[in-house]
C-alpha cells in the first residue's frame, strides 16, 4: 500500500499514477492532498475522509484481523489542525478494541530534539499535539535512518530540519504486530523523507521462557514447594546436577503456580464480574447472607488484584509504581513498548551499511 501526501498534481491524474505504480486501486481525499494506492491482496474500505486525513478499514491476506489506518496530512497552522485532532480523539474513543495506526505528516514536533537549525523551538507549540497523543493512547513507533524527515532546502546558514512525519499505534496494534518498523528513506525530489513501514505479525508459536514471579515468595506454600523439589536427589557431576535441579524447579514452580493461581488476569476479570453481580444482588436482597457473600468475593478480588499489580510492576520494572496505582491496560502497553524497543530491527556494520 502506498500513500502520497501533497502530490502537486491534479486530482484527476490519480488513476494515471495508479498504473505507473502497478497498483490495482486508488482513492483521493476531498482536496486531493492525500492519495492512496493498493493491490488486490488488500481490502480497503474508507471509513471517513476530510481535508487532513483518510481513515480506512483494512484487511490483508496475511493479517490476523482487520485493522485501521489513518493517513494524515496536517495543516501548518495550529488552529487549523484542531479538526484533525478531534477526528483522532473520536477514532480513539470508538475504535479502542481495533488495531489502529495513524501515519503521515503531522506538521508539528514533540520534542526540541526533533528540530535542528533556525531559532530555538518553543515547546508551547507542541503541547496540544502531545496531549492528543496521550489522550488517544498512541505510542510513537520510532524509526531507523535519518533523524529528520523534512528540510526547508535553504542554504547552509538558513537550513532547518524537523521530524514532522511519524507513525503512531495503539495498544491493540502492538499486541498483534509488535515488530512494526519505520525507516526514513532518502529525500529525493522532495523536502520530505518517504516513510517505509514494515509490519510483522506476532508468530503463533514462540518460545516461552521461565520467569520467576516475586509474588510467589509471599505464598505460605512456596518455601515447602521449593524445599521438597530441591531435596530430591539427582546423581551426576555437581554442575550437571545443579543445572538439572534448576530445570526441575522451574517446571515445578510453573505447575505449582498454575494450580495455585491459574490465569491471574482472567481471575481478576472473573472476580470483578462476580463482585459486580453480588453488589447488584445485595441491593435487591439486603440480607446478612448476601453481605457475607459479597465480603468473601471482595477479599478474593483484592487478593488477585494485588497479585496482578505485583506481576505488572515486575514486568515493567517501574520503580515509581505506588500502592493503588494499578492500571493494567496502561502497564500492558508499557510492557509491549519495552519489548518493541528491545527488538533488533537492523544491524549497522563497520562500513555503515
Amino acid at each position: 500500500m502506498i500513500a502520497i501526501l501533497e502530490p502537486f498534481s491534479d486530482q484527476g491524474h490519480v488513476n494515471m499514477f495508479k498504473s505507473m505504480l502497478a497498483m490495482d486501486n486508488a482513492i483521493s481525499n476531498v482536496n486531493g492532498k492525500i492519495w492512496l494506492f493498493w493491490i488486490n491482496d488488500i481490502t480497503c474500505k474508507v471509513l471517513e475522509a476530510d481535508e487532513q486525513q483518510i481513515t480506512c478499514e483494512i484487511n490483508h491476506t496475511e493479517a490476523p484481523e482487520t485493522y485501521i489506518k489513518t493517513f494524515v496530512y496536517a495543516k501548518c497552522k495550529d488552529y487549523l489542525r484542531r479538526p484533525l485532532w478531534d477526528r483522532l480523539l473520536h477514532l480513539a474513543d470508538t475504535r479502542d478494541a481495533t488495531p489502529w495506526c495513524t501515519v503521515g505528516d503531522f506538521n508539528v514536533i514533540t520534542d526540541t530534539d526533533e528540530k535542528l537549525g533556525g531559532i530555538p523551538y518553543n515547546m508551547r507549540k507542541s503541547i496540544e499535539f502531545i496531549g492528543i497523543i496521550e489522550a488517544c493512547g498512541l505510542m510513537d513507533v520510532g524509526f531507523n535512518g535519518p533523524k529528520f524527515t523534512w528540510s526547508n532546502q535553504r542554504g547552509i546558514n538558513f537550513r532547518i530540519w524537523k521530524r514532522l512525519d511519524r507513525a503512531m499505534v495503539n495498544d491493540r496494534w502492538l499486541q498483534i504486530m509488535p515488530h512494526t518498523n519505520i525507516t526514513h528513506l532518502p529525500s529525493v525530489g522532495s523536502d520530505h523523507c518517504p516513510l517505509l513501514m514494515e509490519m510483522t505479525v506476532r508468530p503463533e508459536n514462540h518460545t516461552k521462557y521461565f520467569r520467576f514471579l516475586n509474588c510467589w515468595a509471599d505464598q505460605p506454600a512456596f518455601i515447602e514447594t521449593v524445599t521438597n523439589c530441591w531435596s530430591r536427589p539427582i546423581e551426576g557431576h555437581p554442575m550437571w546436577t545443579f543445572h538439572q535441579k534448576m530445570k526441575r524447579l522451574a517446571s515445578t514452580l510453573s505447575a505449582w503456580s498454575k494450580m495455585q493461581f491459574g490465569d491471574i488476569y482472567a481471575k481478576v476479570r472473573d472476580y470483578e464480574e462476580r463482585v459486580r453481580l453480588a453488589e447488584e444482588e445485595l441491593i435487591h436482597n439486603n440480607t446478612e447472607e448476601q453481605r457475607t457473600k459479597l465480603h468473601g468475593l471482595n477479599a478474593e478480588y483484592i487478593k488477585f488484584m494485588k497479585l496482578e499489580d505485583s506481576i505488572l510492576k515486575q514486568k515493567t520494572q517501574l520503580q515509581w509504581f505506588k500502592e493503588g496505582d494499578g492500571n493494567s491496560k496502561y502497564f500492558h502497553a508499557l510492557i509491549r513498548g519495552r519489548r518493541r524497543r528491545l527488538f533488533i530491527h537492523k544491524i549497522l556494520k563497520d562500513n555503515e551499511e
